[in-house]
């Protein structure tokens, strides 16, 4: 799981763990008075579903690695050992710089990478307030800080896995964390700010339950991949949108330029710290193309 210690360091990934494939629940525009509650209570189950499936694809919008299944037990215990090291890191470096800002987000960042190995949602939760309480201490010593509203984002979102009808003002706070992340500074974690935002447009309920958007979807991912063509992160989060949206054509046009820019991107992001990446964005490549039925050529004696 990679961590940098740079302003611009990455976030580590989400449990990527698949969902059963929830059918479509559509609200009726006429709904008779008493059945109010009832309206609410099911409204909040789709959202709370939506930021599930929010939260297993922004796993793979954030371009990061992490676990590959629940129930693999040794590799759990191999992933957790950096995180965990790096949060006591940069819990202590927080209580002893308690007027850095850097330190602040920095711990948020680290609360964030630790939750998502949690196992229940007590612990996530736990670590989400940690990181929520650093990332708000940070913006209060600097309400400019990038890395403060980013990570507070990303940190709301984990707690809003452990809510239901909470859950709800959490996402407008997400949207709000990471509208302002851009406009403090739009290239902050490879364009962070368009990839989340794209991904929680993308994946989120619409309106009238929430604030999912196509629209809005295209243009941060869009503009992510503007922003930082050199991050295979952002590119492969706009082809999962095409083929998600069937626009299987706009990936189609891309695999050879996209094969040679995986290529020549494995070349400059080595190291340990971008092994479990390219594992992800390997395996993310393989189902985007399989999802647009492209199939790699054979040699006629293969026939």
């Amino acid at each position: 799981m990679a961590i940098t210690n740079s302003g611009a360091g990455r976030s580590s990934k989400f449990k990527a763990q698949r969902l059963k494939k929830t059918p479509d629940l559509k609200l009726r525009c006429e709904r008779q008075r008493n059945n109010a509650p009832a309206d609410l209570w099911s409204g909040s189950w789709i959202l709370y579903i939506g930021i599930w499936t929010f939260f297993w694809a922004l796993s793979f919008g954030l371009g990061t690695s992490g676990l590959r299944a629940a129930g693999d037990v040794a590799r759990v215990t191999s992933i957790r050992s950096r995180p965990e090291r790096l949060y006591d890191e940069a819990k202590a470096r927080f209580q002893k710089e308690t007027n850095s800002v850097e330190a602040a987000w920095e711990f948020g960042r680290a609360t964030f990478d630790l939750a998502d190995l949690s196992t229940n949602d007590t612990q996530r939760a736990a670590l989400a307030h940690e990181g929520i309480d650093a990332c708000r201490h940070g913006v209060r010593l600097d309400p400019e800080s990038a890395g403060a509203h980013y990570y507070l984002g990303l940190n709301y979102g984990q707690l809003a896995q452990t809510k239901l009808l909470g859950a709800i003002k959490l996402v407008d706070s997400m949207e709000e964390s990471w509208k302002k992340t851009i406009q403090l500074d739009p290239k902050f974690d490879y364009a962070g700010g368009h990839r989340t935002l794209g991904v929680l447009y993308r994946d989120a309920p619409g309106w009238p339950t929430s604030i999912g958007s196509r629209s809005k979807a295209r243009q941060h991912l869009q503009k992510a991949v503007e922003l930082c063509p050199e991050y295979p992160g952002n590119r492969l989060s706009l082809f999962e949108a095409y083929a998600k949206w069937g626009e299987k054509k706009a990936v189609q046009a891309q695999v050879k330029e996209t094969e040679e820019f995986l290529k020549a991107a494995r070349q400059r992001l080595t190291g340990e710290d971008w092994t479990l990446d390219w594992q992800d964005w390997d395996q993310r490549w393989e189902k985007i193309k399989a999802r647009c039925a492209i199939v790699a050529a054979r040699s006629p004696r293969g026939r």
